[in-house]
């Protein structure tokens, strides 16, 4: 029998995690009772905190989100994890899956983990992170953390998410300074090193000191401190002072309507990242493949391809 939107729904209110999990399928599926519970649901968003960890890949990020999840349900938040992994280029989905991990909390009822395939976006993020983290909110998580799939310079898209970024960084990356510096740099909340406990952590640390000074001088209004910490997440160590400075940044943003604001640039990005998706299916749909065929054989250059769909769209539209 073919479950109703709307049953899906009262049960996601509820807090049931079976709902969820059927809510944020049918939006990665791009089924069309997906649309319909998050309509039904949306009022009920905007209080979840959501935190974005990011990083350049072998950061351990994962371990690091594990410990933080541990320290968050000690203080008695509930979490949501959302694992972005690489796309499987033959289904779409998360390679990786359910993170291996984070297996400890998989029976703890105040957690709830799920992995999303890229599906091939650049910054990291596909749609269905937006939806999710909108899911989780109607659920009444207290935390949702999207740890990105770490691609250095790229993994900006999450700071459009996030209302806290935080920035992980380790010992013995070569460029990995150079790849934060690029982007993140002026952008994080939250700035951590991990694995301090191997060689070359002073150095490393100095380096993100150094760079988090250029930025204050930068960056004139900048009124939230920023904190450098030091982290071992394979021992443990750090969780307690990274989820102190995520609670700080959460009651700084509050202090200062920032939290508000980010929750409204998170749902125009959304809206906006929609809308540009329906009108090129449109315009595609429109044109056919003559005019993709045409670039192809270099009969006409992407430009003016770009402005005869946009031309053939408008027309269209005024006449509809």
């Amino acid at each position: 029998m073919m479950q109703r939107a709307a049953d899906v729904a009262n049960r996601l209110l509820a807090g049931e995690v079976a709902a969820g999990a059927r809510a944020i399928r049918w939006l990665d599926d791009r089924d069309p009772r997906g649309p319909e519970v998050l309509a039904a649901v949306y009022p009920q968003t905007g209080r979840a905190q959501v935190v974005g960890v990011t990083g350049p890949p072998g950061a351990g990020k994962s371990t690091l989100t594990d410990t933080l999840v541990t320290e968050w349900r000690k203080r008695g938040q509930r979490v949501a994890v959302i694992a972005v992994d690489p796309s499987s280029p033959f289904t779409g989905g998360a390679i990786l899956g359910d993170r291996v991990r984070m297996s400890r909390h998989a029976l703890d009822p105040g957690v709830f983990i799920r992995s999303l395939g890229t599906r091939g976006q650049a910054g990291g993020l596909s749609r269905s992170t937006h939806d999710a983290c909108l899911v989780f909110d109607a659920m009444g998580y207290d935390i949702i953390l999207v740890e990105t799939v770490g691609v250095g310079q790229d993994e900006i898209d999450v700071v459009n998410l996030a209302h806290t970024t935080v920035i992980i960084a380790v010992p013995g990356l070569g460029d990995e300074i150079q790849a934060v510096k690029a982007g993140l740099m002026e952008a994080g909340d939250i700035f951590v090193v991990n694995k301090a406990d191997r060689d070359g952590y002073d150095a490393t640390h100095r380096q993100m000191e150094l760079m988090l000074h250029l930025r204050a001088q930068t960056v004139t209004d900048q009124r939230w401190h920023v904190p450098l910490l030091r982290a071992v997440a394979a021992k443990g160590e750090g969780a307690d002072a990274i989820v102190d400075a995520i609670a700080a940044h959460r009651a700084w943003l509050d202090g200062h309507g920032d939290f508000i604001s980010r929750s409204r640039m998170r749902a125009r990005e959304q809206v906006l990242s929609l809308v540009r998706d329906a009108l090129a299916d449109r315009a595609v749909s429109i044109s056919g493949d003559a005019i993709m065929h045409r670039v192809e054989t270099r009969q006409l250059d992407p430009y003016a391809a770009a402005e005869q769909i946009v031309a053939t769209l408008s027309g269209k539209s005024a006449a509809a």
